[in-house]
C-alpha cells in the first residue's frame, strides 16, 4: 500500500508540474512587462501649456510613452528630482509674464513611475512660480515673481522653508553656479540680471543689461552668464567674477533659451522668429552656425549622456534632436501642444 501511495503521489506531481511551472513562468513575465511598462529609462519630459499636460518620452525609441495631466493647469517649467523619480511642475497661471491673468500658487508633483500627480505643494500665497531647479542640500529652488523673490522648497517635507530676494519684478528664469554658491535671474520687465548668494539668501547686486530680457544660462566654468536682449539681436556676457556686463555677442535674430554643451565649448540659441538654433564658439564669442529647427523654438536641454541637445518647438508641439557632432537634426519628437520646459529622468 506505501508503495502505492508513493507511486499515486509521483503520478499527480508529474501531471501538476509542468502546470506549476506555467503559471510560475507568467506570473514573471506578467511582472516584468508591467515593471517595464512603468519604469521606462531613460525619460525626456515635456510640459506642454497648450493641453496643460507633461509629456514623457522614451528618448531611444523616439515615442511618447505617457502623458500626465496637471490638476492646476498652466505649468510651464519641470524640474527632476535627483533620484530620477518624481517630476515638480510649478503651476505659475493662464497669462504671459508681466500680464493680466491668474496667479498661480502650487507645485505639482508628479510620481514617474504611477504616471500620475501624487501630491500639490502650497507655496502660501499667490506668487506665479516658474523655474523650478534642484540646488544646494537638495533644496528645491523656484522663482517666484510676484514675490521677487526665488523661493526655497524642501521637497521631503513639501513645505517652504525660505526664499532668497532678487530685488526686481518679473525674476522669471534663473540659473544655479555649478558650485551652488551662486544664482543669477534674469528680471524680464526691468532688463536686469541678479546675483543672489544662496547661502546667505540676499543680493549681491542687480546688474542692468537690456530694456527687456530673456531667459538666462551660465558657462560650464561658472564664468559667464549670457541673457538675450529682447530688443535688438545679441546676447549679453556678464563677467561673474566682475558682475558687470563685459561684451556682447551678435545674432541673426532675437534670442530666447540658451545653453552650453557639456563639454563647454558650444552655446546653443533659440531664435524663434528665424525657427532656428544659433551655435555660439565660447573661445571666440560669436555665432558659427545655424540650425532650421521646426516653428518657434523655446528651451534647450542636453543629454547628460549622449552629444544630442533637445531643443523644444512651441507651434507644432515638436522637440528636435540636434547632433553636436554634425550639428544636424536627427530626428523630430511629437510632444503636446505649446511644447515648452524640459526635464530629464534617468535612474
Amino acid at each position: 500500500m506505501a508503495q502505492d501511495f508513493v507511486e499515486e503521489i509521483r503520478v499527480k506531481w508529474l501531471l501538476t508540474f509542468p502546470i506549476f511551472c506555467l503559471l510560475l513562468c507568467s506570473l514573471v513575465v506578467g511582472a516584468r512587462a508591467q515593471m517595464n511598462s512603468a519604469t521606462v529609462r531613460p525619460l525626456l519630459l515635456v510640459v506642454n501649456q497648450g493641453d496643460h499636460t507633461l509629456s514623457l518620452i522614451d528618448p531611444d525609441a523616439g515615442q511618447e510613452v505617457a502623458k500626465v495631466a496637471t490638476h492646476g493647469n498652466h505649468a510651464h517649467e519641470v524640474a527632476v528630482s535627483p533620484d530620477g523619480r518624481l517630476a515638480y511642475l510649478p503651476i505659475y497661471g493662464n497669462a504671459g509674464v508681466g500680464k493680466p491673468g491668474t496667479d498661480g500658487s502650487t507645485i505639482e508633483v508628479v510620481d514617474l513611475d504611477k504616471r500620475s500627480v501624487i501630491d500639490t505643494i502650497d507655496l502660501g500665497s499667490p506668487t506665479r512660480p516658474h523655474c523650478p531647479k534642484f540646488g544646494p542640500g537638495g533644496m528645491l529652488y523656484v522663482s517666484a515673481e510676484l514675490k521677487e523673490a526665488i523661493d526655497i522648497v524642501d521637497p521631503r517635507s513639501g513645505k517652504l522653508v525660505g526664499s532668497v530676494p532678487t530685488g526686481e519684478p518679473e525674476s522669471h528664469m534663473f540659473v544655479i553656479a555649478h558650485d551652488g554658491r551662486r544664482a543669477y535671474t534674469s528680471n524680464v520687465d526691468s532688463g536686469t540680471v541678479s546675483v543672489l548668494d544662496l547661502a546667505a539668501r540676499k543680493t549681491i547686486k542687480v546688474i542692468p543689461v537690456a530694456k527687456t530680457d530673456q531667459r538666462i544660462a551660465i558657462s560650464m566654468d561658472d564664468h559667464y552668464v549670457f541673457t538675450a536682449d529682447q530688443e535688438q539681436p545679441r546676447l549679453a556676457v556678464i563677467d561673474t567674477r566682475k558682475n558687470a556686463v563685459t561684451q556682447w555677442i551678435a545674432l541673426p535674430g532675437i534670442a530666447y533659451g540658451t545653453a552650453p554643451t557639456l563639454d563647454g565649448h558650444w552655446l546653443l540659441v533659440t531664435m524663434q522668429s528665424l525657427n532656428q538654433v544659433a551655435v555660439v564658439d565660447l573661445s571666440q564669442m560669436k555665432v558659427v552656425r545655424t540650425i532650421d529647427v521646426s516653428p518657434d523654438p523655446v528651451q534647450i536641454l542636453m543629454r547628460p549622456d549622449r552629444a544630442l541637445a533637445y531643443v523644444s518647438c512651441s507651434t507644432e508641439g515638436k522637440v528636435a534632436v540636434v547632433d553636436l557632432k554634425t550639428w544636424e537634426v536627427t530626428k523630430t519628437l511629437s510632444a503636446g501642444p505649446g511644447a515648452d520646459g524640459l526635464g530629464w529622468a534617468a535612474k
